[in-house]
């Protein structure tokens, strides 16, 4: 928890700095999203904190009134790309400090109804849904300024151990383990990445048939559909499975 916590801080004190010296053809331009501007994806992170806050604060037992999501969005996107940089920045420090002013037994019993799951999920898992989408939209808006740029390595380490454990279940919404035509087993950095009927990212693996050479980052990165050309220098997958095979597995988001 402690460790997600300041992975979130971290990644928000790293926009918010980049943020505040953007021009304007700066927020226009593309990065890692290639359908959306730099502005754009900036406020999908803001309406996205906007929209988080409100089922936190009413897992603390808090009434708390709030647009559909439709609205939400929509308002958003009729903002110029200026307000919805800016308004970024005060939509995610507003759930930063919601998510930092919650005490420890608050961290180990809120249960938080994100409205689109089955159920509720454990404050944890809320969290590292939310520094997985940060730290991926956040490098989509660094790529766009540094073409060398990876995935905060702090963020990459705690997700990569969210994906062993509480968000292990994301793998079946993001895999597509059909692309390969046989079971393959992956040794990554920190973990292990298990392909047969469906995907799962173990602690570790005795016996890998491939292996994946390159940062956590960029294993971050091929989770969410990010490590494609030209932002794959250096990667390469030894084994029986290729990269661009791995790449059919994670199509991205």
């Amino acid at each position: 928890m402690d460790r997600t916590i300041t992975a979130l801080r971290a990644e928000h004190d790293t926009l918010a700095s980049l943020v505040r010296t953007l021009t304007d053809d700066r927020l226009a331009a593309t990065g890692g999203a290639a359908e959306w501007t730099v502005a754009q994806v900036l406020s999908h992170l803001g309406s996205g904190a906007e929209i988080g806050r409100a089922p936190i604060v009413r897992a603390t037992g808090e009434t708390v009134a709030a647009e559909d999501n439709e609205t939400i969005w929509a308002r958003w996107d009729a903002s110029e790309p200026r307000a919805q940089a800016e308004g970024f920045l005060e939509s995610n420090l507003r759930w930063l400090e919601l998510v930092e002013a919650l005490t420890p037994e608050q961290h180990s019993t809120l249960s938080v109804d994100l409205g689109f799951l089955p159920a509720p999920v454990p404050l944890l898992t809320a969290l590292g849904m939310r520094l997985n989408e940060v730290a991926n939209h956040s490098w989509d808006v660094r790529v766009a300024l540094d073409p060398h740029a990876g995935v905060d390595a702090g963020s990459a380490a705690v997700l990569v151990d969210h994906l062993t454990g509480p968000l292990g279940f994301m793998l079946s919404r993001l895999a597509k383990p059909a692309e390969l035509a046989a079971p393959v087993s992956i040794a990554v950095p920190g973990a292990g990445l298990v392909i047969d009927d469906a995907a799962t990212v173990v602690d570790h693996l005795e016996a890998p048939s491939a292996t994946f050479h390159g940062p956590q980052e960029a294993f971050v990165r091929l989770i969410s559909g990010r490590l494609k050309a030209p932002y794959d220098n250096g990667v390469t997958v030894e084994g029986n499975v290729t990269l661009d095979g791995l790449r059919r597995v994670f199509p991205g988001f």
